[in-house]
């Protein structure tokens, strides 16, 4: 983990919330949806294949318990886990919790709408929800 910096893009569009052993977990600054992004802290990753055996496992640990956890708290109907990388290469895992009366259902929410930001009580309100769920995972 030597060399770390975020992609600008993730930085822009996201509010940085913990560290995770492997991830920076950041917060989507979209209201929409509970949306966090982990990425991974190593320099130079775009691909899951170019970690580790066992960072991407490590990877995939974080992601299924950080989305398990929010989806109780935060009560959802689907979690959807994804890497793209499309548009910003860096390594990064997006960890949504969907509701059927979500702004996009069923639909992706990629490319669909305009993000809404949270405004600054919505945005601690979900910060130490999503802190108390990250100390609560055995990662």
């Amino acid at each position: 983990m030597i060399n770390f910096e975020l992609d600008e893009r993730l930085a822009a569009d996201t509010l940085p919330i913990a560290d995770l052993p492997l991830s920076r977990v950041l917060l989507m600054n979209d209201a929409r949806y509970p949306w966090v992004i982990l990425v991974p802290r190593h320099a130079s990753i775009s691909e899951v294949f170019e970690l580790s055996a066992d960072d991407q496992q490590q990877l995939w640990r974080e992601a299924t318990q950080l989305g398990d956890a929010m989806k109780t708290a935060l009560g959802g109907d689907k979690v959807n886990i994804a890497s793209l990388g499309n548009v910003v290469s860096q390594l990064h895992v997006h960890v949504v919790l969907r509701r059927h009366s979500d702004a996009t259902w069923p639909a992706p929410v990629w490319g669909n709408g305009s993000p809404e930001p949270y405004d600054l009580d919505g945005q601690a309100q979900l910060r130490d929800q999503l802190l108390a769920l990250i100390h609560g995972l055995d990662v």
